[in-house]
């Protein structure tokens, strides 16, 4: 059984006869003929009554008429579905998400809805290298990840930049500066997580130092936030660095400052394959959002990516 088969039935059943049936077709009326006798010996029943006066719908035609409507509209269905795949309107797209995105990541899934209505986004949480080998085994389509300079077997598209902000002791003199530079830190400790953590933070922030000809002292390693800064609020005076001041809990003795460098990039990790519709759809979502002349930075993020 074909489907064309099921569409010249139709036909004939609705213009009356095999002859209107194929100029509405645009095809001729003995491959008309041919096609309905065909699907009357599949089906095993006569669907039409004919005679050198008329063609119409048998019994059986008439039960088979609408069942046959209802497979051809799944088929149409089915088309506009796999239509919809390809160009990335509809479908599942398999998103692996970071902490701490504020409302970005909330807003480009709202436009996303507007514009690929259809389209399905499944959010998995996960730490950045799992994250990572996700998208290179074809378990996500894609992934956003922080501050990375390059991932091997995979693109790296800059969606947005954020600033970096710095927790010290509410008392500590430095606390009463709008903006911090990382020169003025440079005798504080630093409380930062060990590199294996998340190797792209970490090499972040030692290299920003670096550049600004800074080395801190080590402080005690970054645990928890809330047990990190909570130990700052009554340890001797040390730092710690975050990627964005948002969900950070209240803790008393604490103030937090924005760094005026380095920022950190947030990028969608994909295959290095040519970009899938749904992936475009999502970059479109998203507007990039990126300070002027920003790349990719060597790598970061918080302990928890």
């Amino acid at each position: 059984m074909e489907l064309r088969q099921l569409q010249y039935f139709v036909a004939v059943a609705e213009e009356g006869g095999f002859a209107r049936a194929a100029e509405r077709l645009n095809i001729v009326q003995s491959a008309v003929s041919q096609q309905v006798r065909r699907l009357e010996r599949e089906l095993g029943v006569r669907l039409f009554d004919r005679s050198t006066r008329h063609v119409r719908l048998s019994a059986a035609g008439e039960r088979l008429l609408p069942e046959v409507r209802t497979v051809l509209g799944a088929a149409d269905r089915l088309r506009g579905v796999a239509a919809g795949i390809a160009d990335g309107t509809d479908g599942v797209l398999r998103l692996g998400a970071i902490h701490s995105t504020g409302d970005r990541l909330s807003r480009g899934l709202a436009e996303l809805a507007v514009i690929a209505p259809r389209l399905r986004v499944r959010l998995k949480q996960a730490p950045p290298a799992e994250r990572l080998a996700a998208v290179r085994e074809g378990r996500l389509e894609a992934a956003l990840v922080r501050a990375q300079a390059a991932v091997p077997g995979l693109r790296l598209i800059p969606v947005w930049t954020d600033p970096l902000f710095a927790a010290l002791p509410a008392d500590h003199v430095l606390a009463a500066e709008p903006r911090l530079r990382l020169e003025q830190l440079a005798c504080l400790p630093l409380r930062l997580a060990p590199r294996e953590k998340n190797p792209p933070f970490h090499d972040l922030i030692t290299a920003a130092c670096r550049a600004a000809g800074i080395a801190p002292p080590p402080g005690p390693p970054f645990t928890s936030l809330r047990e990190t800064l909570s130990e700052m609020a009554t340890d001797a005076p040390s730092w710690t660095v975050f990627y964005e001041v948002s969900g950070f809990p209240s803790v008393p003795g604490i103030a937090v400052r924005p760094l005026a460098e380095p920022a950190v990039v947030t990028s969608l990790a994909v295959r290095a394959a040519p970009l899938a519709a749904p992936i475009r759809q999502l970059l479109t979502a998203l507007k990039p959002q990126l300070l002027p002349g920003q790349a990719p930075s060597a790598t970061g993020g918080d302990p928890g990516g």
